[in-house]
């Protein structure tokens, strides 16, 4: 568990805690996910295009193997076919970039005092690589990633996890996240949701969150007047 680095003013508000996505909210790496997956499957013999897997980024493998392959993460295959999809990921990752205004927003909430929780349906190892990519690792209290729950987004358990790190009540947080699953996931946990468009969702798709930007640096701009003010 990642030491916690309180600073900033005391938090009075009712939002202490921020519960943070990043592939797709910090980083511009969604189109590499389905582009890893797609061809990963199609090499196990999996018929999928590249556009019906970029509709379900945002789940986690083992989401994406049962729906895609009918297979269990945890079986052999499905093992073999997460390590060649990581491979194949890792592999697209030197030419991501950061979203506009990424570092800045996540200055901004710290300088707010506000606790700041990663809550990531990636496996650790490919966590670490896009918090460097998003120029936030040295600036997050705590992070929690696919191995800190069984099942994926939509379901709440990666949510759930991070409310746990940050400890604090769930409605004393706001997870801001780029897809759908994140702002059900959120809802499911009791927190609230800010979705950002900069990872390729319709306002139809989002339309269950509380709030929502174009990307970061748009909320960045408009933050005294959002949910975290």
């Amino acid at each position: 568990m990642a030491r916690l680095l309180h600073c900033g003013p005391l938090v009075t508000r009712t939002v202490r805690a921020v519960l943070l996505d990043v592939d797709g909210t910090l980083v511009d790496s969604n189109d590499a996910h389905a582009l890893s997956w797609a061809e990963t499957l199609r090499h196990y013999g999996v018929r999928v295009g590249f556009d019906d897997v970029r509709r379900r980024i945002g789940e986690g493998g083992d989401k994406l193997l049962a729906q895609f392959a009918d297979l269990d993460d945890e079986s052999a295959r499905g093992k073999e076919i997460l390590h060649a999809r990581a491979l194949a990921f890792a592999r697209l990752r030197r030419d991501m970039r950061p979203f506009d205004g990424a570092r800045a927003l996540v200055e901004e909430l710290r300088v707010r005092g506000l606790i700041i929780v990663i809550a990531s349906s990636a496996s650790a190892h490919e966590l670490e690589p896009l918090l460097r990519i998003a120029e936030v690792d040295d600036l997050i209290d705590a992070q929690t990633s696919a191995d800190d729950a069984e099942r994926s987004k939509p379901d709440p358990d990666i949510v759930r996890a991070a409310i746990r790190r940050a400890d604090v009540p769930p409605h004393a947080c706001v997870m801001i996240g780029d897809t759908p699953y994140d702002v059900t996931a959120a809802h499911r946990a009791g927190a609230r949701a800010i979705a950002l468009r900069c990872g390729g969702w319709s306002d139809a798709d989002l339309a269950g969150a509380d709030a929502i930007y174009d990307g970061p640096r748009d909320l960045l701009l408009r933050i005294d007047s959002s949910i975290l003010a």
